[in-house]
């Protein structure tokens, strides 16, 4: 659900309820956050640290947990998102501050090397179908996405992450949580 809303200040915000954040959800926060240039409320009852990092990535910075949304938290949420501060809960900060000291543990000491950001729920479906033996062609014809399109996911997170194969990226996959 978006319900985008103007505060005294004029600047436009949007607030997002969702179950849960998925692909579609994913794909209407950035396109919210990059085209329309509206700051977004996120109110979602549940979000693991893929969803978060991808939420972050889209340019969310204010999050709240449905079960908190109380209306004054609420109006809250949308006056800090107008200001442009960010508000996280406590646990989805713990999560974050727990992924960056993660990144810059198993990131190269590089100053040109940016440290990697979680998986994308795409990705984490990607790889959870190569860690079950699936091959390209079968992954693409399970998930719907074409064979280009699978073998463009697993680059992806292979040049990302700095992993040498399909092996390399389950391994960090499990090690990591996402599968």
């Amino acid at each position: 659900m978006v319900d985008p809303s103007t505060p005294p200040n004029g600047d436009s915000v949007a607030l997002v309820l969702t179950h849960r954040v998925d692909e579609p959800a994913v794909v209407e926060l950035r396109r919210l956050t990059r085209e329309s240039g509206r700051r977004v409320v996120l109110v979602t009852d549940q979000l693991r640290e893929p969803e978060l990092m991808a939420v972050l990535e889209c340019g969310v910075r204010t999050i709240v947990w449905r079960a908190e949304a109380t209306q004054s938290r609420l109006i809250g949420a949308v006056r800090s998102a107008a200001r442009g501060d960010s508000k996280l809960p406590p646990d989805l900060l713990g999560q974050l501050i727990a992924h960056v000291g993660r990144s810059q543990r198993t990131a190269p000491h590089s100053p040109s090397t940016a440290p990697p950001v979680g998986l994308a729920p795409r990705e984490v479906d990607v790889l959870r179908l190569v860690a079950d033996g699936l091959d390209t062609h079968q992954i693409a014809e399970k998930l719907a996405y074409s064979e280009r399109t699978i073998k463009n996911v697993l680059y992806g997170v292979m040049s990302r992450l700095q992993l040498r194969n399909r092996a390399h990226a389950v391994a960090y996959a499990l090690r990591e949580g996402y599968i």
